[in-house]
């Protein structure tokens, strides 16, 4: 099948790369190179590098609404379907009616579960037991589409949000895969989500990774986990910042103030 494909981080690499062995990607959408680093050097996403090393189109809009040059260019290439994955942008509904079979995006979420930017970090920082990946037929909302499939994965107490996004990547390609097929043969029916077991899982910033030592243990170990990798739960000591990377809950009385040692 021809599709065009759309995303950005390295969760939608394997992603990809899986449609690429499997389907003819006719063009590959990125967000634009990004300063990083100390340096500010400018630099691709991981998505954009995998496209190039496989020798296929990059198209790196700063906005898809009303851009009625992409529209037009979407249109000429006539894609089956159209696949985001961890872009960064919301699909317009010009855009959203092009594909033959619709615009499917891959959610690292149960949905209608963690709807939202940072899924995977919210459910360990809310201490979910279980949660997987969905894939979805596209709308004009905020992951709010019509479900295709699903898979569930059971979360330990130990798991850190890097360590769920290795899984869930990884999972995630091969229940795309099998979205696209289901799709084009018929064998998938869109189940309509249930709005009242929405939630919203927002973007990571700095200022939620404050440790307050006042909330539970298990509320504070949530929180490293989930803030693990990026952008890592803090505390101070002795007037400096010290960030913590991983936590142990253990059953011992101490007569000595939460946060203090």
């Amino acid at each position: 099948m021809n599709i065009i494909f759309m995303g950005t981080p390295d969760f939608a690499v394997p992603a990809l790369q899986a449609l690429i062995e499997s389907h003819e990607v006719q063009c590959v959408f990125t967000q634009p190179d990004r300063p990083k680093g100390r340096g500010n050097k400018l630099t691709m996403s991981p998505v954009k590098e995998l496209a190039l090393k496989n020798n296929l189109p990059v198209i790196q809009p700063e906005k898809l609404k009303n851009n009625l040059k992409i529209v037009d260019l979407i249109k000429e290439y006539n894609p089956d379907f159209i696949v985001v994955v961890a872009f960064g942008q919301i699909l317009p509904e010009e855009i959203l009616s092009i594909p033959k079979f619709g615009c499917v995006n891959l959610h690292a979420s149960l949905l209608p579960k963690y709807r939202g930017a940072a899924p995977l970090n919210w459910c360990i920082i809310k201490g979910e037991k279980v949660t997987g990946n969905t894939t979805m037929l596209m709308d004009t909302g905020l992951d709010t589409g019509d479900m295709l499939l699903s898979e569930k994965i059971d979360l330990n107490d130990d798991i850190t949000a890097g360590e769920l996004h290795d899984l869930l990547r990884e999972s995630g390609a091969s229940l795309l895969i099998e979205t696209l097929e289901g799709l084009s043969n018929g064998t998938i029916s869109p189940v309509k989500q249930d709005n009242n077991l929405s939630c919203y899982a927002p973007m990571l910033d700095k200022k939620i990774a404050k440790i307050h030592w006042g909330d539970t243990a298990e509320d504070i170990h949530n929180l490293i986990r989930g803030l693990n990798p990026w952008p890592v739960a803090y505390t101070y000591y002795k007037n400096k910042t010290m960030k913590i990377h991983q936590s142990e809950i253990v059953n011992t009385e101490v007569t000595f103030e939460p946060g203090k040692f």
